[in-house]
Formats: C-alpha cells, sequence, structure tokens
C-alpha cells in the first residue's frame, strides 16, 4: 500500500528508506490504511492482483484470484507443450485469471472465457487488452456451456463457486463482505455447479481432450464420482502448496477404466 500511496516501487523504498512522503502520498496511505481497518481486501484497495506470471485488474464484481487457483496452472501446462496450438474454455471466467494466464504461457493457444456477469467480463476485457491477449481471448456471457458447439475445445478449465450455502456467513470479512455471492455460494453442498458441469464439461470436449476443475479441499472425492460418472477417464487430485486437495483433472474418456490418482 506504501507503493502504491508513494508511486515507487519496492526497490525505490529499500535503497532510500527516509525519504519523506508528499502530503499528497501520506493522506492516500491513511486513506488506504483506513480502508484495509475496515477489513478491504489489499487487492480491491489496490485495484489489481498478481496471478501466476500476470498483473490484473480486479474490481468488487469478480473473484479476487488466489495463490491456490494456480495449482490449475501446474496442472494443465504440463500437458500441453508451449508450441502446442489448442483451444482452451474456462466456464466462470471472472477476472480472466486462469484463462489469461495459460494464453500468457501458451502462444499457440486460443480461448473462450464464459461468464453470467456482465461486470466481471468487462474486467475480464480490460485485463485481456492490458496483457496484449485480446485477439487469442474470446470472451462472451452465457449460462456455463449453454450455445457451445459439441468437442469443440482440447482444454476446460473452471473455478466454479464451491462453499455451501450455510458456511458464508462464517467467512473472513475480507471475502464474505467484498466478493461476489454468485463466485462463491455452491448451494446446500458445495457442489451444484460441479453436478451441471460434469456432463457439460465432457460434451464440449474433443476427444481425448483434457479438464482442469478447481475445489474445496473436502470436495476431491466427491467432484471425481460426478466426472467418472459423466464418462471421465485419468482421473486425477492434485494438491496445492499447503498440501489440500485442490484441482481435479482428467480426460474425455476414450477407452479404458475410471481412475482416481492420489
Amino acid at each position: 500500500m506504501l507503493e502504491a500511496a508513494a508511486e515507487v516501487s519496492r526497490t525505490d523504498i529499500l535503497t532510500d528508506p527516509h525519504r519523506t512522503l508528499t502530503s499528497e502520498a501520506a493522506a492516500r496511505l491513511e486513506g488506504f490504511l483506513a480502508r484495509r481497518e475496515r477489513r478491504e481486501p489489499v487487492s480491491l484497495i489496490l485495484g489489481r492482483r498478481a496471478f501466476w506470471t500476470i498483473m490484473l485488474k480486479v474490481s468488487p464484481g469478480v473473484l479476487t484470484p488466489r495463490p491456490d487457483t494456480e495449482t490449475i496452472l501446474d496442472v494443465v501446462l504440463a500437458g500441453f507443450p508451449a508450441e502446442r496450438a489448442f483451444t482452451v474454455l474456462d466456464l466462470g471466467v471472472g477476472s480472466g485469471a486462469i484463462l489469461l494466464a495459460i494464453l500468457a504461457e501458451r502462444p499457440a493457444a486460443r480461448g473462450l472465457g464464459v461468464d453470467v456477469s456482465e461486470e466481471a467480463l468487462a474486467v475480464a476485457r480490460e485485463n485481456a487488452a492490458n496483457l496484449g491477449l485480446a485477439g487469442r481471448a474470446a470472451l462472451l456471457r452465457g449460462d456455463w456451456t449453454a450455445g457451445l458447439s459439441p468437442e469443440s475445445f482440447d482444454l476446460v478449465v473452471a473455478n466454479p463457486p464451491y462453499i455451501p450455502t450455510k458456511e458464508i456467513a462464517t467467512l473472513a470479512p475480507e471475502v464474505r463482505d467484498h466478493e461476489p455471492r454468485l463466485a462463491l455460494d455452491g448451494g446446500p453442498d458445495g457442489l451444484a455447479a460441479y453436478r451441471r458441469l460434469a456432463p457439460e464439461i465432457i460434451a464440449v470436449l474433443k476427444p481425448g481432450g483434457r479438464f482442469a476443475l478447481e475445489i474445496g479441499p473436502s470436495q476431491a472425492e466427491a467432484v471425481s464420482a460426478l466426472m467418472a460418472a459423466a464418462d471421465a477417464t485419468e482421473i486425477n487430485v492434485r494438491k496445492d502448496l499447503a498440501g489440500r486437495e485442490r484441482v481435479v483433472s482428467g480426460a474425455k474418456k476414450a477407452l479404458g477404466n475410471h481412475r482416481v490418482n492420489r
């Protein structure tokens, strides 16, 4: 917050720690601190958040990208070499974090991000433009995969709402009071979105296509079962850096058995 208020870099602060704040910068910093005391997230105070290798604009209309979600990038980038041309669909694209991070790493890829929120799409479009990725990222208002052609994508990613409704009130104020409920509330058991998405994801994937879904820490078994019931194969569960089960991935079934690896 000091960097933003004083309009300096971290290096400036470290190399000249006794620099005097201007009155304008001091006033900005006081304003930032007052907002933080009210439990407003730093990302919303500053209007930006780093994710993977990119910097994103964020607003109250989108979920703030978190390091846990970067686990999806660990999974999918390993399966898609840098030189490969492929298509990716990001369901519930929000700020564009997952889609744009993939496109930034894979210059031959093209993607579509779908979201029901026009406010989120506006943020994603601005981020795509700022990152020079607008030419490879289409953004569409829609209801998950409704209207999309079958067998159209090589990769589908999603970070759907997965918090059980009754747990929303127990979340930290930074999340409960400042993040869009639409991006948090996963229904009574947190699995409502996955029940719908499982067959839809398999339908829009090309044969042999891959998927990667962020999950809540206790949802790996249930989400894996939903994907297996939709005829997914090669189902795998990846843990995040904190050791929590965070991503369920797999492929569109061709031949073979359902298998869950942990």
